[in-house]
Formats: structure tokens, C-alpha cells, sequence
């Protein structure tokens, strides 16, 4: 759970507690930055935003979470955050240059970049609030080049959109605003149940 925008950690803390009642899954933060950590979370997307012209998202504020991180005792999950296409929500808040789609040769030498670094996810990221989502073609370049789990976020508001980033070799996909619309929500939830089978096999 998470977002681009900031947050108090109460609310935070508020919404963990509720998503524990409801399930026994870990929870993992998707911080914007120290105000979105929570003791009561399971572990957090440790995320340094490579194309950012900001060294505050590449580097400073992780330092600063870091010794929170460690207090709260939430498992760092090291990740590799790169933004392509529009950028969205998180490429203006993170102060992205944002990769164009039609560069792939980019968006794949930033993840090899990552992988060599050391990350254990690489995340592409479309931008929150997107309509245009992260291309197959670019999900499938980076899956062929590097041994990193692949996460893939941004402009997925349907079924059809997240199995094509599946099926081109995403590990993981994020959605975001399609949860925040009642009806978007509802029917996206309808399709997934119809689809689980395949969901499933692929995971």
C-alpha cells in the first residue's frame, strides 16, 4: 500500500491495522517518503528513483529512513524505481526524467544499471493516475536483460492491461486508481475472480 502524495503515518498506522484484519498476507509499504512508514506494516519497497534530477529521491531520503526503517523492524525490500512515459503523479513529485516509451534502449540499460547495482526489484513505473500503461514490448526487453524481479505499475485499469504485463514477464503489478473508483473497482474485481485461473498458472 501507498502513494505519490503525502500522508500522515497515522493514517498510515490506521489503514495496516485495518488490511490485517482482513487477511493474514504481509503488508508491504509503497512510501512516498518517511511519513508513509508504519511499525505495524511488514516491510517496505526501499525505492531510489534512478532517473530523478534530485538526489533527494535517489539517495538522501532513503539515508534518512534508513535507522526508521530499522527501528520499526519492517524488511527493506531494495528496488530500483524508474519512470517512464508521462510520469504521472510520480514523475512530478519525484522530479523524474521520465523515459519515452519510444526509447526502450533506455529504459533498458537503467535496469541492467540496477541490477548491477545490486537491486532486488526493478520497478517501471507509467505514473500514477496515467491512461497509457507501461508497453509489453518494454516489459518483455527489460525481463530479457536482467535476473531482477520486475514490477510494473501505472495506467492498469482493466484485466486485459495486467495480463499482457503478466504474460510480457512482469513479477508483480501495482494498481492504483482503478481501486479508488467504486465502479472501476467493483467490475476490475469481477474480472480478476473470472480470471484466477489464470492468474494463478502464471504466478
Amino acid at each position: 500500500m501507498g502513494g505519490s502524495t503525502a500522508i500522515w503515518q497515522t493514517k498510515v498506522d490506521l489503514v495496516v491495522q485495518e488490511i490485517k484484519k482482513h487477511t493474514n498476507k504481509p503488508v508491504i509499504l509503497f512510501p512516498n517518503g518517511i511519513s508513509s512508514l508504519s511499525p505495524f506494516a511488514d516491510a517496505v519497497l526501499f525505492i531510489s528513483l534512478l532517473n530523478s534530477s534530485n538526489t533527494f529521491y535517489i539517495v538522501e531520503q532513503q539515508a534518512q529512513a534508513a535507522p526508521i526503517i530499522k527501528e520499526m523492524g519492517l524488511e527493506p525490500i531494495s528496488t530500483a524505481y524508474i519512470i517512464i512515459g508521462d510520469g504521472g503523479t510520480a514523475g512530478f513529485v519525484g522530479h523524474a526524467r521520465p523515459i519515452p516509451f519510444d526509447k526502450p534502449e533506455l529504459t533498458v540499460a537503467y535496469a541492467l544499471a540496477a541490477e548491477y547495482f545490486g537491486f532486488r526489484f526493478i520497478y517501471l513505473e507509467a505514473g500514477s493516475g496515467t491512461r497509457e500503461p507501461v508497453p509489453s514490448s518494454i516489459i518483455s526487453a527489460v525481463k530479457k536483460v536482467t535476473k531482477s524481479l520486475l514490477i510494473v505499475g501505472g495506467g492498469i485499469r482493466n484485466s486485459g492491461t495486467l495480463i499482457r504485463a503478466v504474460k510480457a514477464g512482469a513479477d508483480c503489478v501495482i494498481l492504483g486508481n482503478v481501486l479508488e473508483n467504486e465502479q472501476e473497482a467493483e467490475n476490475f474485481i469481477k474480472e480478476m475472480f473470472e480470471l484466477k485461473a489464470f492468474l494463478f498458472q502464471s504466478s
